[in-house]
């Protein structure tokens, strides 16, 4: 046998330490226990992508697989097959010869095989007088007998990703549907709100989808579009708790005198400080007849949703930029400070809020400090109504995501 040997390549193709580095490690860990073959090939032909292989290159590995002659990969049988170009190319559905060199080129840069060349460059054999391989010079396929946990893994991990992939683009095409549709019913059957505002953010969401996204573009529309089916349902649940309410109070013999219920789109009130400033954050409408929330399940948002509605909350992050909530967080007590919010007035936030959630707060109100007199008396009235379950922070991004959508459309 006579895997794991350095050799270095024929001609002018130059070694290369990597290629020598990958031949020790091959040579070292031995001895493998056998493995099927044609499985190794399946499990490399699913972490293609990760390997940075092409369809055509799998070809030829599977080529090379036909001229090793056992169903498993055994050091003791050797590993070396040689074939010629020619042969490789009619196993390989008549691959050209150039196509031929740049995939076998591939594959030994991937590290499933290696390069056995003999002293002319020739792929040959030397056998004993039994017939029996001494000593055979072509391609070595002992990486995949020595990488074949690892690319076993690394198939479990894509085919994992894949599903998760999948799963992500179908719920996103049933959120595409309820959205779309609720969004219809509420506009045929003329339910108070502004819906054609609504409409507007939902084909915002949707156009922000590349026409071929990854799984992580995907996951983050559906954050945005499950928020704004979210919002589209309690809205109508609570025109639908109003009119019970109104049934039965006329059933009764009461008399009740109605306002037009308010949407989703509802003007934050001045605190109670600043009369007469002008503030355009949105809150979440108060619910007819609704038991108080609690301030601990007030709903937690996407930091990726957090950022786009809030940008320039960012600025005050670690070099300009926030990679997850603890940034988030600290950067909102540096925003307190700017501001003029007392800490009493923010730890007050955090503990009827949650620091998370008195963190996206902070970052909404810098969003629209030049509209706000006060920011302390208004994250204090945000606060006493998040207590008394009057509060979400959910319209209020939305009304955030919205004004920057438009401001972009203006711009572009």
């Amino acid at each position: 046998m006579q895997t794991g040997n350095v050799t270095t390549p024929f001609g002018r193709r130059p070694a290369v330490l990597a290629l020598v580095k990958r031949q020790l490690q091959t040579s070292d860990t031995k001895p493998y226990r056998p493995v099927e073959k044609w499985k190794v090939f399946r499990d490399a032909c699913e972490a293609r992508e990760r390997l940075g292989l092409q369809d055509r290159a799998l070809t030829v590995l599977d080529a090379l697989l036909t001229f090793y002659p056992e169903s498993e990969l055994n050091c003791d049988s050797g590993l070396v097959v040689f074939p010629s170009n020619a042969q490789l190319s009619v196993r390989a559905h008549g691959i050209t010869g150039t196509t031929l060199r740049r995939h076998l080129a591939a594959l030994v840069e991937a590290g499933l095989i290696q390069r056995k060349d003999s002293p002319n460059g020739k792929r040959y054999a030397h056998r004993d007088k039994g017939g029996d391989i001494e000593q055979a010079f072509g391609f070595d396929l002992s990486p995949l007998l020595a990488r074949a946990t690892e690319l076993a893994i690394l198939a479990q991990e894509v085919a994992a990703e894949r599903l998760q992939f999948r799963r992500a683009k179908e719920a996103l095409t049933i959120c595409r549907r309820d959205v779309r549709k609720l969004i219809s019913a509420a506009m045929e059957e003329g339910a108070d709100g502004d819906w054609e505002a609504i409409e507007d953010m939902y084909v915002g969401i949707v156009s922000r989808l590349p026409r071929n996204p990854d799984r992580h573009q995907v996951e983050a529309i559906l954050d945005e579009m499950q928020l704004l089916r979210t919002e589209i349902l309690n809205l109508l649940e609570n025109q639908l708790d109003s009119q019970n309410m109104d049934g039965n109070a006329v059933q009764n013999g009461c008399h009740i005198q109605n306002s037009k219920p308010k949407s989703i789109h509802e003007l934050e009130p001045s605190s109670r400080k600043e009369q007469g400033g002008a503030v355009e954050l949105e809150v979440a409408p108060k619910a007819v007849a609704q038991p108080l929330a609690k301030p601990e399940q007030m709903k937690a948002f996407p930091l990726s949703m957090v950022l786009k509605a809030c940008p320039q909350i960012s600025d005050y992050g670690p070099g300009g930029t926030i990679s997850h909530w603890r940034e988030l967080m600290g950067a909102a007590v540096v925003v307190r400070s700017t501001l003029g919010v007392s800490p009493s007035a923010y730890q007050e936030a955090c503990e009827v809020m949650g620091p998370e959630n008195a963190a996206v707060a902070m970052a909404a109100i810098l969003e629209r400090a030049g509209h706000i007199n006060s920011a302390g008396g208004y994250l204090r009235d945000l606060t006493r109504r998040a207590r008394g379950g009057e509060f979400g922070l959910g319209p209020m991004l939305m009304s955030l995501l919205r004004a920057n959508a438009n401001s972009d459309r203006k711009t572009g």
